[in-house]
C-alpha cells in the first residue's frame, strides 16, 4: 500500500492509551477520546476527535479500540453515529461530563462532593458494562435501565447540571417532536422524581428504600420467595419438611404448607429437585403487612418407627408419622421491606421435641417465646426475598426465580383483591384436637387420624387431598401420632380440592385407630371410631367456616366403612342439639347401628371457593326461579351480602338480575329493584378490593350480556330518578356513581337490539336519550338546595358515558346536548366541577372529532375566558386550556388551524393578562406560561397576521396588546418562571418568543413606523425587550461547557445573532425617528455589542457611528451620546462585560467609519481614542479588583478617577472617589479616607446653589444645597481624621520574622510615620500632634481555657493548644523604677508595670491582626516579682527533672546548664539579691503588710533545694566521663548551697520519685502559661519596643532567670561549655542535636499513657534556649516569639542564629505514632509530611488511591500510567495535501497494565 486509503469499516473508535503528538501533523489523544477515522496507512489512522472536529491528524492504529458505528453522509459531510443503545451513549456522555467536574472537585479539595461523584461514576461504569454485556434477563435489564436513568438524573441535579426529560421508557424526549404542554409536564415529573430520589438517598442512610416501598404500595399483593438450600439435621429416617407462614400473635398458620420429602441419607428424596427446592408463598396483602409479627415455621415430621431408639430384633411398625422438631425464623423485617438481600443465606436453628407428648404447635410457640435456641449446629439454610405482584405477575417479572417448577403455597383465605379467572375450590381442613378414652388398655392410645373424602355412595374420591404445595394429591391423609396421649393436639392443616360438581355429594370421613410400635400387634389393630362431616348443608350452602365439634361414633370396623349407615346421622354436636338429642351426658347413645362415643374430636374448616357460597340470600337470588315469592325479598337482601361473595358469582348474579328483568318485561314490578341491585354490584366493583373485576364486568357486557330490551327499562328508571332528584337523592347519587356502567349496559343492549331488529325503534331510543338529557338539564337548572351533591355527581360522571353513547347516538348532537348541559350549570356555583367536567370531555373521543370540536370549543373558550377574567379556579382553567392545546397539537385529530385561531382570538390576551397579574410565587405560573408558549408555538404565520386584524380599526387596542406582550416577555426573560436547569423548556420558550418577537417586529414596521402612526414607547419597549432577550443568561453560550454549547448550537443555533441582526435592521428602519432614541438606547445597544460573539459585534458596533452621525446631524455634536456611552461603559465593564477583543473591534470599526465621514473624522477619532483609553483603564481596574493587595486596588482606582478628572466627567470622578474612600475604610486608613472625601468637598461651593443629582451620590447625605452638602462632608472628614489617630492592634507576625523586619514592613505602609524609640505610652501631646507615629513591642498571650476544661485535669496538649489559640488577652510587662537606684541591690525598687490588652476577636482569626478594644494596667511590687520569679524557676527545675525521669534518653546538656546556672556560687540560687532587698529589718518595718509574702518567698527558696537535689542526682547518673569534673564541681557547689538554705529556711522533702511522677506539684500548672512555649506570640502594632532594650519583666519573655543573672556571669557560663568550638560549628551542632533527639522525645511523649502528667512539648523546647547562653539580640527573641506554628506538631526550635532565621528550613517533621487530627491553618510553615506548603499555583497532590475497583486515581500514582511513554514518532512530514505517508512504522502500544487498569482505559472518562 503506498497511499492513504479511505476507511470503510474502521470508522469509529476509542483511545485506550494516551498519545502525545510530536509534530503538527499528528493528533494528541487521551484515554477515552472518541475518534472519527477517515483514512488508514500501514498501522496509522488519520481522523479527528469527535469533540473537536476542526483539528485533523494522524495517530497509531494500535492505540485505538474500534467500535461499531453508523456512517451518514460522505466526503466533507461524513458523520459517525455510534450504534450503541441510546442509553449507553447517554451514560458515556454523562461520564465524560462528570469526569471533568470530578477533577475540579479534587483540585478544589471538596472532599465530600468528590467522594459522592466518585461513587456515582463507579456505579455508572459498572452498570454500563452490565448493559453492554447483554447477559441480563429482560426484567433485570429494565430495572437496571431505570436505575441508570435515575442515577444520571440525580447526579445532574447534585452537580447543578441540566435536567434531562424522558418519556415513560426512559428515552430522552426530543423537544421538536413533543408538544410544549407535554414537555412542561415531563419537566415537572422529572423534577418531582429527582426530589423523591434525593429524599430516597437521604432516607437510604436511615435504611428506608422509598422506591421499593412505592413498588409494593402500587401492587395489591406480594409473595415471599423461599429457596431451601439445606437441612442440616441428624434424623436417621425419612422425613417430611413442612414450611409455612405463621402469625405468632394469633397462634395460627396463615399459609398452606410447602412440603419437601427428605430421605434418611440427608438429601431430598426426589433427586431431580436437588438444588431446586423453591417455593413462593403468594396472596400476601396489606393486612399481612400490618401484622405485628410473621414467622417462617418449618415442622419436621419423621416417617418411620414409633421410637427412634427402638433397635430390638422384633419387627417394628414402619411408616408412622412422628413429631421430630421445629425451626422458626422471624421474617417480619423481610415482609415489611426493612431487609432485602436475596443472596443472604439465613440459618434457622432447629429445636427437637422434648418428649412424646410435646405437640409441634406447642414447640413452635415455645421457640417463638424463647430468646435463643440451643441448636447444636442443626437447622435449615434458606434464602428469602419479597416479590411484588400476584403469581401471574411474578412469573412474568421474575422468570429466573419463579417458573412452572416452583411450588406455589397460597394464603389460606382469599387475597385482598380477588383476580378474575382465579377459579378456586379449596377447602382447608385443620385437624385440631381430640380426647380419647384408653378403653381396655392400661395406657392412653397412640391415636392416628386418617382423613379421606367419600361421596354419598361410599366411593372414595382420589387425589383430592393435598398435604402441602410441592406434593401431588393423595387418597388419604394420616395424622402425626403422639405416643400415649389422651388429649392429642394436632393442628395439622390439609387442603381438600374437590371438583365443583362433586361437592354437594361429598363428605369428609375421619377414622381413628390405635397404632402399636410392634408390627405384629399393629396389624391386628382395627379402626375404633369414626367422625364425618358433609361439605354441603341442607339449605344448599357450603359448610360454614370455623370450628366443628364432630361426633365420634363407635361401631364394628366393617360397619364404620359403610357410609350409608352413618350419613343420615348428625355429624356435629350442633346438629345433634338441633335434632333434640342431648350432646352431654355420661351414657353413650345409640343411633341406628352406631354408638355415640364419649370421645371428642374437633376440626376447623375454611372454604376458599369462587364457586361455592355460604350465603343463603345470594343462593336464593341465583336460584330465583325455584321460589319467585321470595324474589323481592332476595333482591333487597342482595344489598347486604358480603362483596366478596357477590363478585365470586358476578356473572351468575348479573344473569339472574337481567333474566328477572327480561322475564317480567310486561310489568315494572322488579325494574327499580333490579336497577338498584345493578347499581350495588357496579358500586362494589368500584371498591379497591374488587377493582380488578372491572375487566370481568366489561367482558360480561361485551360477551355474555344478552338482555336486548334492558335499555328501555334502565333508561326509564334512571329518568325517573333524575326527575325526582329531590325525593330520591340518595338512590340517584348511587346511580350517578354507577352511571358509566349503566350506560354500557344501555348501549350494549341497544346494539344487540339493532342487530336483531335492524334499527327498529331508533327514533324512540334517540328521543328517550334526549329526554334523559333534558331531565339532567332541568335538574341542573333547579334551585333545590338538597340536590347540590347530585349536581356535582352529574358533572363528574356524565362525561364517562360519552365514548359509549356516541356508538349509538349522533356525536354532533351529543356535543350539542353537552353544551346545553354545561350552560345549565348555575352561575357562580360548581365552577370547579364544571371545569373538571369539560376537562373530561376534552379527554373523551368526542373532542378528537373535528365536527364535535367545532361545537364544543367555542363553549370551552367562552367558559375559560369568563372564569380567567374573574380569576376563578385558575388551576382547573389552566388544566383545561393545556389539555385542549395538547389535543390540537396531535396529528390524528383532523384540521386544527381554525381551532387554534379560536383560542388565539378569545384567550391569548386573557392568558397574557393572567400571567402578568400572577405572582412568581403562584404554583400555577409555570403552567400558564407553558399554555401561553404552546399557543404561540401552535400559531402559524397566518395566525400572527390574523391576530392583529382581529383588533379591528381600534389602533390603540393593537398598541395595548403589543405593549402588554412586550412587557410580559421582558419580565419572563428577566425573571424566568422555570428553574435554570430546565434548559430544554427554557430554550423551547426562547425559540417561541424569538419567533413571536420577530412577528411583532414586522407589525411595528408595517403599522407604527410612518410619521403619523409612530409610537415611541412601543418601539422603545421593543428595543429593550430584544436586548433583554439577547443578553439573558440562558443564551450566553460561552459560559457553558463545550458539550452543552455544542448541543444548544446544534439544535437552536446562536439565537443572539438572530435577534441581534433583527435589532440592527429595526434600528436602521427608524430613519428620522432615531434621534428620539438618543441617548436612551445607547445603554441597551452597548449591552448588545458587548456580547462576546464576534459576528454580532461586527454587525452591531456600527450602530454607534449611526447614533453619532444622527446626533451630529441634529445638534452638530454628539455630546449626549458620548456622555451616555462613557457612563454606561463604566457600569457594564465593572459588571464583567467587555474584553480586549471588544476594545480592538470598537476602535477598528468606529475609526473606519469616522475617517470616511466629512465632519466626524477629527472629533470622531478623538472620541474613539478617549473610549479606548477608558476601556484600557476599566479593564485593568476590573482585573485588579480581584487582587488581594488592597494597595494595588487603590492605585488602580486612582488611575481611573484621575482619567475621569482629566476628561471632566465629574459624576464618574465622584463615583470613583467614593470607591477609593470605601477601600481606605476597609483598610482602616481613615486619614486617607478623609483626604479622599476632601476632594469631593473641594468640588462644592459654600453657596445656596442647588445640589446636582450626581454630587450627592451617597444616600447618607440629605442636602439640597451645595453649602449644606459641603458642611456634611466636612463633618464626616473630621470624624475620619479623629478615627485615623491612635489605633492599637495586636498583630501576629510572620513565621520567624524579626521584629525589625516587621517594623520595616509597617513603615513601608506608612512612609510618613516616625518610629517611637521607647515602650512608654505616648503622651497626649504626641497623640494630638499632626505627625504619624508607630510604636511596636512584643506581648505575651494569656491562656483562656474554655469553661469545659476549667478546674479539671486536662491533657498538656490541650492546654498547649489554648496557650496560643483562641486568645483574646495579651500582656506586656515593663520594668519601672520607683525611688533612687540602689547600686548594691537593683531589685529593691524595681516594680513591674503590667498592661493587659483585650482584642475585638480571638487570635488567630480571619485576619493576622485585630484591634484592641480595652486596656488595663496593674503594678507588681518588687517582692511579688521576686516570688513569681522563684516560683517559675522551681517549676522549670521540676519540669526538667520529671521529663528526665520519664525519658532516660533525653540529652543532658540542657539539664547541665540549668542546674549550673542555679548552684553556681556566683549566683547562689539567684536569691542573694532578694535576701539583701527584703530579708532585713528595715524592709519589714517599712512594709509590715508584706510579712506573709516574705515567708512565702522563703518557702519557695527552701523548696528549690529538693528539686535541685533530684536534678543533681539524675545529672550524676547520666553524666559522661568527659563532663565528670564539671559534675563534681557542681555537686560541691550544690552541697554548699544546700547547707546554707536548709540552715536559714528549713528542710523540705519531696515524695519518692515514683510517687512524684504520679502527682505533679500544684504550681506545675503554671508551666502552661510560661511564655517559654514554642508557640507564636503576638506583636502589638500601635506603638513597639522600648529604646533601652530592657527585658519586659523577669520571666516574661520566656527566660525566667535572665534578670537575675549579671551579664558577665552569663557569658562566662556559656563559654565553659562551648569554649573550643568556632561559632559556626557550634550553631551546626546545636541544630544537629535538636534535629536528632527531638524526634525521640516527641514519640515517647506520644506513647506515654499518663498524658496529663507530661509537660507540654513547648516546655521541652524552651529548655534548648538556655539561660546561660549569651543574650541574643532582641530581634532573635522576637523572631522566636513571632513565629506562627499554631498546629504544626514539630517540637524543634527555630534556627539558632539570626543569619539563618529566615532562610533555614524548619526542623524535621514529626510522624506521630497514631493518626493525629492536626489541620494546617493559613501561614503554617510546616506540613505534617515535612514538605513546605505548596504555592497555590502548584500541581495538587495525586488522586486518592482506590484499591479494589478500577480507579482513575491509580493512573496518577504510577508514573508509567500517567502518560504511557510514546515511542519516537515518524519524522516530520512536509505539509501538503493529501496527507504525507509516515516513513516509519507506528509506535507499539505502551506495556499492558493489569486487567483492572485496562477496564479504566475502555474509553469513557477523559
Amino acid at each position: 500500500m503506498t497511499r492513504w486509503v479511505p476507511t470503510k469499516r474502521e470508522k469509529y473508535g476509542v483511545a485506550i492509551y494516551n498519545y502525545d503528538a510530536r509534530g503538527d501533523e499528528e493528533l494528541s489523544l487521551q484515554i477515552g477520546d472518541t475518534v472519527h477515522i477517515l483514512e488508514t496507512y500501514e498501522g496509522w489512522y488519520r481522523g479527528h476527535r469527535l469533540r473537536r472536529k476542526s483539528k485533523k491528524g494522524i495517530f497509531p492504529a494500535c492505540y485505538i479500540h474500534l467500535k461499531e458505528a453508523t456512517v451518514e453522509g460522505n466526503g466533507q459531510k461524513e458523520t459517525v453515529i455510534p450504534t450503541e443503545l441510546p442509553l449507553v451513549q447517554e451514560v458515556t456522555t454523562t461520564l465524560r461530563e462528570w469526569a471533568s467536574i470530578w477533577r475540579d472537585l479534587y483540585v478544589g479539595d471538596k472532599r465530600e462532593m468528590f467522594n459522592s461523584v466518585r461513587d456515582m461514576i463507579y456505579n455508572l461504569i459498572e452498570w454500563r458494562s452490565q448493559i453492554l454485556s447483554g447477559t441480563l434477563p429482560q426484567d433485570e435489564l429494565t430495572e437496571l435501565k431505570q436505575k441508570v436513568t435515575s442515577k444520571i438524573d440525580y447526579g445532574n441535579k447534585y452537580l447543578d447540571l441540566d435536567l434531562v426529560v424522558r418519556d415513560k421508557d426512559g428515552n430522552i424526549l426530543d423537544p421538536e417532536l413533543t408538544s410544549t404542554i407535554n414537555l412542561f409536564r415531563a419537566h415537572e415529573a422529572a423534577s418531582k422524581q429527582i426530589e423523591d430520589r434525593i429524599q430516597e438517598e437521604k432516607s437510604q442512610k436511615q435504611n428506608i428504600d422509598l422506591s421499593r416501598q412505592a413498588k409494593f404500595a402500587s401492587t395489591p399483593s406480594f409473595a415471599l420467595f423461599v429457596t431451601l438450600k439445606n437441612v442440616v439435621c441428624k434424623i436417621g429416617e425419612d422425613a417430611e419438611v413442612l414450611m409455612s407462614l405463621y402469625d405468632p400473635v394469633e397462634s395460627k398458620f396463615i399459609s398452606e404448607n410447602y412440603l419437601v420429602k427428605w430421605s434418611s441419607s440427608g438429601l431430598v428424596k426426589d433427586i431431580d429437585q436437588l438444588h431446586n427446592l423453591r417455593a413462593v408463598f403468594t396472596d400476601l396483602g396489606s393486612e399481612d403487612l400490618k401484622r405485628e409479627k410473621i414467622s417462617f415455621v418449618c415442622q419436621i415430621v419423621r416417617v418411620g418407627r414409633m421410637e427412634l431408639r427402638d433397635n430390638n430384633t422384633k419387627k417394628l411398625t414402619s411408616g408412622l408419622r412422628r413429631p421430630f422438631g421445629v425451626a422458626v425464623m422471624d421474617v417480619t423485617d423481610i415482609i415489611t421491606g426493612k431487609m432485602d438481600d436475596e443472596d443472604k443465606q439465613h440459618f434457622i436453628p432447629f429445636q427437637p421435641v422434648a418428649g412424646e407428648n410435646d405437640f409441634l404447635q406447642t414447640v413452635i410457640n415455645k421457640v417463638i417465646a424463647a430468646k435463643e435456641v440451643n441448636h447444636k449446629g442443626q437447622g435449615l439454610w434458606v434464602t428469602l426475598k419479597l416479590l411484588p405482584g400476584d403469581i401471574h405477575q411474578i412469573r412474568k417479572d421474575f422468570p429466573h426465580l419463579v417458573d412452572r417448577s416452583t411450588a406455589v403455597a397460597r394464603k389460606m383465605g382469599f387475597p385482598e383483591i380477588i383476580m378474575p379467572g382465579d377459579v378456586r375450590n379449596d377447602i382447608y381442613v385443620t385437624l385440631a384436637l381430640g380426647e380419647f378414652d384408653k378403653g381396655s388398655k392400661t395406657t392412653p392410645k397412640n391415636v392416628e387420624v386418617t382423613m379421606s373424602v367419600y361421596d354419598e355412595d361410599g366411593k372414595k374420591l382420589e387425589n383430592v387431598i393435598f398435604p402441602g404445595a410441592g406434593d401431588d394429591g393423595i387418597i388419604e391423609y394420616k395424622s402425626v401420632i403422639y405416643y400415649q396421649v389422651k388429649q392429642p393436639r394436632w393442628f395439622e392443616t390439609i387442603k381438600v380440592a374437590i371438583p365443583i360438581e362433586d361437592v354437594n355429594r361429598s363428605h369428609l370421613r375421619f377414622t381413628f385407630r390405635h397404632r402399636s410400635s410392634q408390627d405384629s400387634k399393629d396389624k391386628s389393630e382395627k379402626i375404633f371410631a369414626l367422625s364425618f362431616v358433609k361439605l354441603m348443608r341442607y339449605d344448599g350452602t357450603t359448610l360454614r367456616d370455623g370450628e366443628h365439634d364432630l361426633i365420634v361414633y363407635k361401631a364394628e370396623a366393617k360397619k364404620l366403612e359403610d357410609s350409608s349407615l352413618y350419613l343420615n346421622l348428625p355429624a356435629t354436636k350442633l346438629e345433634l342439639e338441633e335434632k333434640g338429642y342431648s350432646s352431654t351426658g355420661k351414657s353413650t347413645q345409640n343411633l341406628g347401628n352406631c354408638t355415640i362415643s364419649k370421645d371428642s374430636f374437633q376440626i376447623s374448616t375454611l372454604v376458599c371457593s369462587t364457586k361455592l357460597t355460604q350465603n343463603v340470600d345470594l343462593l336464593g337470588l341465583l336460584k330465583w326461579r325455584s321460589n319467585t315469592r321470595l324474589l323481592q325479598q332476595n333482591l333487597r337482601q342482595l344489598m347486604k351480602v358480603d362483596g366478596g361473595e357477590v363478585v365470586k358469582f358476578l356473572q351468575d348474579t348479573l344473569d339472574a338480575l337481567f333474566n328477572i328483568m327480561m322475564e317480567n318485561s310486561d310489568s315494572d314490578t322488579f325494574d327499580t329493584l333490579v336497577f338498584d341491585a345493578l347499581v350495588f354490584i357496579i358500586g362494589l366493583i368500584a371498591d379497591r378490593k374488587f377493582q380488578h373485576f372491572n375487566p370481568v364486568l366489561e367482558t360480561y357486557i361485551r360477551k355474555h350480556f344478552s338482555a336486548t330490551l334492558a335499555y328501555t327499562k334502565l333508561t326509564k328508571v334512571l329518568k325517573n330518578y333524575v326527575e325526582n332528584a329531590e325525593k330520591l337523592t340518595e338512590q340517584l347519587l348511587k346511580a350517578m356513581k354507577a352511571l358509566e356502567y349503566i350506560f354500557k349496559f344501555i348501549v350494549r343492549s341497544r346494539v344487540l337490539f339493532n342487530q336483531l331488529y335492524e334499527n327498529k325503534g331508533e327514533a324512540d331510543f334517540m328521543e328517550s336519550l334526549r329526554n334523559l338529557f333534558t331531565s339532567f338539564n332541568d335538574m341542573m337548572n333547579s334551585n333545590s338546595e338538597n340536590t347540590g351533591m347530585v349536581k356535582g355527581a352529574a358533572l363528574k360522571y356524565i362525561p364517562t358515558i360519552v365514548n359509549d353513547v356516541k356508538l349509538v347516538f349522533d356525536p354532533k348532537e351529543l356535543s350539542k346536548l353537552f353544551t346545553e348541559f354545561i350552560l345549565k350549570v348555575p352561575l357562580g356555583r360548581l365552577v370547579k366541577q364544571k371545569l373538571d367536567c369539560l376537562i373530561d370531555i376534552v379527554h373523551s373521543d368526542l373532542f378528537t372529532q373535528h365536527d364535535c370540536r367545532e361545537i364544543l370549543l367555542p363553549l370551552m373558550t367562552d367558559q375559560l375566558k369568563f372564569h380567567l377574567e374573574k380569576q376563578e379556579e385558575l388551576k382547573a382553567c389552566c388544566q383545561l386550556l393545556s389539555d385542549i392545546l395538547e389535543v390540537l397539537y396531535r396529528k390524528d385529530v383532523g384540521p386544527t388551524q381554525w381551532h387554534v385561531q379560536i383560542i388565539m382570538e378569545k384567550l391569548l390576551r386573557t392568558v397574557n393578562r393572567t400571567v402578568i397579574s400572577m405572582g412568581r410565587d403562584s404554583p400555577h405560573i409555570g403552567s400558564f406560561v407553558a399554555s401561553m408558549t404552546a399557543t404561540l408555538r401552535q400559531m402559524d404565520d397566518y395566525h400572527y397576521a390574523h391576530l392583529i386584524s382581529t383588533f379591528g380599526k381600534m389602533r390603540s387596542d393593537v398598541v395595548d396588546f403589543l405593549m402588554e406582550t412586550f412587557i410580559m416577555f421582558k419580565d419572563l426573560i428577566g425573571k424566568n418562571v422555570y428553574p435554570t436547569d430546565w434548559v430544554i423548556m427554557n430554550m423551547m420558550q426562547n425559540k417561541v418568543f424569538l419567533r413571536a418577537i420577530n412577528q411583532y417586529a414586522a407589525v411595528l414596521n408595517k403599522k407604527f413606523l410612518d410619521q403619523t402612526n409612530f409610537e415611541l414607547q412601543l418601539w422603545n419597549n421593543y428595543f429593550h425587550l430584544a436586548v433583554a432577550f439577547l443578553t439573558q443568561e440562558s443564551l450566553q453560550l460561552e459560559n457553558f461547557s463545550s458539550d452543552k454549547r455544542a448541543k444548544i448550537f446544534h439544535k437552536y443555533q446562536d439565537m443572539r445573532r438572530q435577534i441581534g441582526f433583527e435589532i440592527r435592521d429595526m434600528w436602521y428602519n427608524l430613519g428620522p425617528h432615531k434621534i428620539k432614541f438618543i441617548p436612551e438606547m445607547v445603554g441597551p445597544i452597548l449591552e448588545m455589542t458587548l456580547v462576546p460573539e464576534i459576528e454580532l459585534r461586527k454587525a452591531t458596533i456600527p450602530i454607534f457611528f449611526d447614533m453619532m452621525q444622527c446626533e451630529f446631524h441634529f445638534t452638530c455634536s454628539f455630546q449626549r451620546f458620548e456622555n451616555e456611552i462613557i457612563t454606561k461603559l463604566d457600569h457594564e465593564v465593572e459588571g464583567g462585560r467587555g474584553d480586549e477583543q471588544y476594545k480592538v473591534l470598537f476602535q477598528k470599526i468606529l475609526l473606519e467609519h469616522c475617517r470616511k465621514h466629512k465632519y466626524l473624522a477629527k472629533t470622531g477619532e478623538n472620541f474613539v481614542t478617549l473610549v479606548v483609553r477608558l476601556l484600557e483603564r476599566l479593564l485593568d481596574y476590573r482585573t485588579i479588583m480581584h487582587d488581594e493587595n488592597k494597595e494595588n486596588r487603590m492605585s488602580c482606582t486612582v488611575n481611573v478617577l484621575n482619567f475621569y478628572k482629566e476628561i471632566e466627567r465629574e459624576e464618574m470622578y465622584i463615583r470613583y472617589l467614593y470607591k477609593l474612600c470605601d477601600l481606605h475604610k476597609e483598610c482602616d486608613n481613615y486619614t486617607e479616607a478623609a483626604y479622599t472625601l476632601l476632594l469631593h468637598a473641594k468640588l462644592l461651593k459654600w453657596s445656596e446653589e442647588a445640589c446636582a443629582a450626581h454630587l450627592t451620590q451617597r444616600d447618607g447625605y440629605q442636602a439640597t444645597t451645595q453649602g449644606q452638602l459641603k458642611d456634611q462632608l466636612y463633618q464626616q472628614i473630621i470624624n475620619y481624621f479623629d478615627k485615623g489617630k491612635n489605633k492599637m492592634f495586636i498583630y501576629r507576625g510572620k513565621e520567624y520574622e524579626r521584629r525589625e523586619d516587621f517594623e520595616a514592613r509597617l513603615l513601608t505602609q506608612f512612609p510618613n510615620a516616625e518610629k517611637m524609640k521607647t515602650t512608654t505610652p505616648p503622651s497626649e501631646d504626641t497623640k494630638s500632634s499632626p505627625g504619624q507615629y508607630i510604636q511596636c513591642f512584643i506581648v505575651k498571650p494569656i491562656l483562656d481555657l474554655p469553661a469545659k476544661f476549667q478546674n479539671k485535669p486536662v491533657s498538656e496538649q490541650i492546654v498547649s493548644f489554648y496557650t496560643v489559640n483562641e486568645v483574646h488577652k495579651f500582656q506586656y510587662s515593663r520594668p519601672v523604677r520607683k525611688g533612687e537606684k540602689d547600686p548594691d541591690n537593683e531589685f529593691a525598687n524595681m516594680w513591674i508595670e503590667r498592661t493587659t490588652y483585650t482584642t475585638a476577636y480571638k487570635l488567630p482569626g480571619i485576619l493576622r491582626w485585630f484591634e484592641v478594644k480595652s486596656v488595663s494596667t496593674e503594678e507588681i511590687s518588687p517582692l511579688e516579682n521576686a516570688m513569681e520569679t522563684m516560683q517559675l524557676t522551681n517549676e522549670k527545675i521540676s519540669s526538667m527533672v520529671q521529663r528526665h525521669l520519664n525519658d532516660p534518653n533525653l540529652p543532658i546538656n540542657p539539664l547541665s546548664m540549668l542546674l549550673n546556672g542555679i548552684v553556681d556560687p556566683a549566683v547562689m540560687g539567684g536569691f542573694a539579691n532578694y535576701e539583701k532587698a527584703f530579708f532585713n529589718d528595715k524592709y519589714v518595718q517599712e512594709h509590715p503588710e508584706d510579712l506573709e509574702k516574705i515567708e512565702r518567698l522563703k518557702d519557695f527558696i527552701a523548696w528549690q533545694i529538693p528539686y535541685l537535689a533530684d536534678g543533681v542526682r539524675i545529672h550524676g547518673e547520666k553524666v559522661t566521663e568527659a563532663l565528670r569534673p564539671f559534675h563534681e564541681r557542681m555537686e560541691a557547689c550544690f552541697k554548699q548551697l544546700r547547707e546554707k538554705v536548709e540552715k536559714q529556711y528549713g528542710v523540705k522533702t519531696l515524695p519518692a520519685a515514683d510517687e512524684w511522677r504520679g502527682s505533679r506539684p500544684r504550681s506545675m500548672v503554671r508551666s502552661f502559661t510560661m511564655p517559654s512555649s514554642q508557640r507564636p506570640l503576638s506583636v502589638a502594632s500601635v506603638t513597639s519596643i522600648s529604646s533601652d532594650n530592657s527585658p519586659s519583666r523577669p520571666g516574661s519573655d520566656g527566660f525566667a532567670l535572665e534578670p537575675l543573672l549579671p551579664k558577665k556571669l552569663h557569658t562566662k557560663s556559656q563559654d565553659k561549655l562551648d569554649r573550643d568550638e568556632p561559632e559556626k560549628e557550634r550553631k551546626d551542632k546545636k541544630k544537629e542535636k535538636r534535629n536528632s533527639k527531638h524526634q525521640e522525645i516527641f514519640d515517647k511523649d506520644m506513647k506515654t499513657t499518663e498524658i496529663l502528667l507530661q509537660p507540654a512539648e513547648a516546655v521541652i523546647l524552651s529548655e534548648t534556649i538556655s539561660p546561660l547562653r549569651p543574650q541574643r539580640p532582641k530581634s532573635q527573641v522576637l523572631n522566636l516569639m513571632g513565629g506562627d506554628r499554631r498546629l504544626s506538631v514539630s517540637p524543634g526550635p527555630p534556627s539558632s542564629s539570626s543569619s539563618n532565621s529566615s532562610s533555614s528550613p524548619g526542623p524535621p517533621p514529626i510522624t506521630p505514632r497514631s493518626k493525629l487530627s492536626f489541620s494546617l491553618h493559613t501561614g503554617s510553615s510546616l506540613e505534617l509530611n515535612g514538605m513546605g506548603c505548596p504555592d497555590k499555583g502548584e500541581t495538587p497532590p495525586p488522586l486518592p488511591v482506590k484499591g479494589s475497583t478500577a480507579d482513575y486515581g491509580n493512573l496518577l500514582d504510577n508514573q508509567d500510567l500517567t502518560s504511557p511513554t510514546t515511542p519516537p514518532p515518524p519524522p516530520p512530514h512536509q505539509r501538503h495535501m493529501p496527507p504525507p505517508l509516515p516513513s516509519k512504522t507506528p509506535p507499539p502500544p505502551p506495556p499492558k497494565t493489569t486487567r483492572k487498569q485496562a477496564s479504566i482505559d475502555s474509553g469513557i472518562v477523559q
